[in-house]
């Protein structure tokens, strides 16, 4: 199993650079970051996480932005969004930063997908939150054609262009990873139909065989490859990543506090000392 970290890269605490080389030395094969554009002050919407939402929801830098710094920064280290909320950008604009991400980083960039919990988030976007799955599904077939034709042309619902030009093209073919994030009953059809690898987060850590088999049986009922699948933002014990292990989990995204640069770095070694017990 592959271990990755994933923090919210907040303004408040060790800046994406620092980050980024640090988990490189530790051994780490990736680094994911989330992204939230904004949250509204409304906060109608509950977090799913609890009755508070955490300050950093609020202070996140841009993951293409942040990523970008990282991948000059460092070499080897995949870098990847968990989540890219897609039905919140434009895709014709989401595509280039994508592709151009890919190229600039040498093919190391992974999309993580997700439709996201904050209804009037995707309100201030114009999404309508009772549609969004349909409207990532045609964002992600519509950058697929972009990203894989030279004349890509693309006419849904909600997604709509005439035959366009577009490059640069992602080095990674056919095109970067698209990891699908999502517990429910339905992720499956999504990972299935547009879908690189599962993007899980769910609690239910004793169900993930069960649905893991679920996945790959359905994958190879459809003529697909084994489809893999990345747990994201596990908690740091020895017990958890044993069990995400035995699950059949992939790669396994350790979660690290978006803390000052003094408390995250010595965190970042304890958790590339706990990966390396598990490898």
């Amino acid at each position: 199993m592959e271990f990755g970290l994933m923090m919210f890269p907040s303004d408040e605490a060790v800046d994406p650079v620092t980050l980024g080389r640090a988990a490189e030395d530790a051994g780490f094969e990736s680094l994911f970051f989330p992204e939230h554009t904004h949250i509204p002050a409304s906060r109608e919407s509950a977090w799913p996480g609890g009755d508070e939402l955490p300050r950093e929801y609020s202070h996140l830098y841009d993951p293409f932005v942040a990523l970008s710094a990282v991948a000059a920064r460092t070499e080897r280290l995949r870098i990847g969004t968990g989540i890219c909320l897609v039905v919140e950008r434009d895709p014709i604009t989401l595509a280039k930063e994508v592709a151009s991400l890919d190229r600039l980083s040498g093919g190391r960039f992974e999309l993580g997908i997700g439709a996201g919990w904050n209804r009037e988030e995707m309100r201030h976007h114009g999404t309508d939150p009772r549609v969004r799955m349909a409207v990532m599904r045609e964002r992600v077939l519509a950058m697929r054609e972009i990203w894989t034709r030279d004349e890509p042309e693309f006419h849904g619902e909600h997604v709509d262009f005439d035959p366009l030009w577009s490059w640069p093209k992602p080095v990674q073919q056919p095109h970067p990873p698209v990891l699908v994030g999502g517990d429910g009953p339905t992720v499956f059809d999504r990972v299935l139909e547009y879908g690189d690898a599962w993007f899980p987060n769910t609690r239910d850590i004793e169900g993930l065989p069960r649905r893991i088999a679920e996945l790959r049986r359905r994958g190879a009922e459809a003529g697909r490859e084994r489809i893999p699948v990345t747990y994201f933002g596990a908690r740091p014990d020895d017990g958890v990543v044993d069990a995400l292990r035995r699950a059949g989990v992939d790669r396994t995204l350790l979660r690290l506090a978006p803390e000052p640069a003094e408390r995250a770095l010595p965190n970042v070694e304890r958790l590339g000392e706990l990966a390396q017990r598990h490898r």
